[in-house]
């Protein structure tokens, strides 16, 4: 069975081709567009009239792909922009009537059950965790362990969206970075004020740009996670929080939505590595797509 999977997010929609036989998967195709469905309007709770449109034009895009790679079955999933924008059900109702896709938006609960189950396909719990997706709307935390999920949040915190919020300068000035972390705290309640433990693991998006930052290479192994020196890991956040837009662009490791905002992503980044007290990072590949393949296929 070949089947693909579709994940709406606020910055990027991602589409997953693989081949099922028996309970062994094979990835066929992986694909990013850089669609940026929350920008212009995540913060008022819609999306926006040109980024309705480059939304419409990438899922056919992803259809004509699942057609030429003969796909029997298609999942696709909205998140943080979809499930809170007011014309949600509109921008569905027209992707079907376009492509034929169904997308269900999931509420972020599910969509953190979806990242463990991809993080582990390729990571080992040996210890105490917490996997960290940061996306554009919304950032999950999934606290997990040797014996499986113990705990799921998310919140309201994505980089998207607080590039939108907020008046930042180019670099990020000491106000800037203060007010992101203000408004980090803010918007996690007393999760950080509850919980500590010694490994993060990444789920792909910002911390594969951190490895390529750190290693400068691709990160390529789709079924591993890596683990991330911790030093050198500290060394690039504090680069890449004071950057300027001008030397995000000339870095080619940035993928051009990121240019835009993973300093926001490393500065929040930062603040987590403190709240926790974290000791080692990691990077899964893998995340909510793949946690839906294993899991709903």
């Amino acid at each position: 069975m070949i089947g693909a999977v579709i994940d709406l997010g606020t910055n990027t929609f991602n589409l997953l081709i693989f081949q099922k036989q028996e309970n062994r998967f094979a990835f066929l195709h992986n694909e990013r567009i850089p669609v940026g469905l929350g920008m212009g309007g995540l913060n008022e709770n819609r999306i926006a009239p040109d980024a309705f449109e480059r939304g419409i034009n990438a899922l056919v895009h992803f259809k004509h792909v699942c057609h030429e790679r003969k796909v029997e079955h298609i999942k696709a999933f909205g998140t943080s922009a979809l499930r809170g924008a007011k014309n949600g059900i509109q921008f569905c109702s027209s992707v079907k009537e376009k492509t034929e896709i169904h997308i269900e938006i999931i509420d972020g609960l599910r969509e953190a059950e979806f990242i463990f189950e991809g993080v582990k396909l390729v990571h080992s719990f040996t210890k105490p965790s917490c996997i960290m997706d940061i996306g554009g709307g919304s950032t999950e935390f999934i606290n997990a362990d040797e014996i499986g999920l113990r705990e799921f949040q998310s919140f309201d915190i994505g980089v998207s969206r607080m590039l939108q919020k907020f008046n930042l300068s180019d670099p990020l000035t000491t106000k800037n970075i203060r007010e992101i972390e203000e408004f980090l705290a803010a918007n996690t309640g007393d999760f950080f004020e509850t919980h500590s433990c010694s490994a993060l693991i990444g789920a792909s998006g910002s911390f594969e740009t951190f490895f390529e930052f750190i290693f400068e290479k691709k990160y390529t192994d789709e079924w591993k996670s890596a683990q991330l020196d911790f030093k050198p890991l500290m060394k690039v956040l504090e680069v890449l929080i004071h950057s300027t837009q001008a030397e995000r662009e000339r870095n080619d490791y940035i993928s051009d939505i990121r240019k835009k905002m993973i300093h926001i992503a490393a500065v929040k980044t930062r603040w987590v590595i403190r709240q926790l007290s974290i000791q080692e990072v990691w990077i899964s590949p893998a995340a909510l797509k793949e946690g839906v393949m294993c899991s709903n296929f």
